[in-house]
């Protein structure tokens, strides 16, 4: 066990000791070389991130940090997966990203100095590999490959804001509840020909904070797309039995 002094204290105060823990393991370990981040450096590089790097276990639910929490770093999700999401005043929900391992979270923050403009909590019981803001620059200054990976990343994110702002403005609770469906299809492709099997989330509520609308509308739209005959639903699983069938609901009116 070691100890290091945390150098982000103010002046004149003492320096916070923060106590090391154990080293990654080999899983852990893996998991941060798929990091897109990291994808490219070389050995003694690596050794850098990782000598660094802090697991943390979260369980399902439990918050990683909130919206204006000051920025202490970023993560990496080793293992499960975490949810990024905004909330409005009233306590609704936007959920702007389902993240698994592999995934960097709140690379943005680490450098332009703001807090973290979204929350992030695990899905499941996750392990995520913290990586403090000192850290992380001192590597990009020495390594001004990671800064440029760093723009790439938040650049996708970027996109895929501007995908979200548009399927909200533009598009209906129907449109929106079939493309997730054929998302789900993407990820996890279960059944013969057209027919594809996927798991909706846990409740109606996680998909409406998914999709941007309330937890009514998407029972009432998933009932009917089964009525029309274009789904079967039993329970939280869904057969979509035509792919190509409802891809043509998320294509716009001619």
């Amino acid at each position: 066990m070691t100890f290091v002094t945390d150098l982000e204290n103010p002046p004149g105060s003492f320096p916070r000791v923060r106590m090391s823990v154990m080293p990654l393991s080999d899983p852990q370990k893996q998991a941060l070389s798929e990091v897109s981040l990291f994808s490219g450096l070389t050995e003694n590089e690596m050794g850098f991130v990782a000598d660094r790097v802090i697991p943390r276990k979260y369980t399902a639910s439990q918050i990683v940090f909130n919206e204006g929490d000051p920025c202490s770093g970023l993560y990496v999700v080793a293992s499960g997966h975490v949810r990024i999401y905004k909330t409005a005043a009233n306590g609704r929900e936007q959920v702007l990203s389902i993240d698994g391992p592999g995934s960097s979270v709140a690379e943005l923050p680490v450098f332009d100095g703001g807090n973290y403009p979204a929350s992030v909590a695990a899905i499941e019981d996750a392990t995520l590999l913290f990586v403090s803001k000192r850290d992380f620059q001192e590597l990009c200054l020495t390594h001004p490959q990671v800064a440029l990976k760093v723009l790439r990343v938040v650049g996708t994110r970027l996109r895929r804001l501007v995908g979200i702002i548009e399927e909200l403005s533009f598009t209906t609770v129907r449109h929106r509840v079939a493309a997730l469906l054929l998302r789900l299809a993407d990820n996890e492709r279960k059944g013969d020909g057209d027919s594809v099997v996927v798991m909706l989330p846990d409740s109606n509520q996680e998909i409406a904070s998914q999709i941007g609308t309330v937890r009514e509308l998407v029972s009432r739209n998933l009932s009917r797309l089964q009525a029309e005959g274009l789904i079967d639903i039993d329970g939280r699983k869904v057969t979509i039995r035509d792919r190509k069938v409802l891809q043509a609901e998320t294509n716009p009116p001619e």
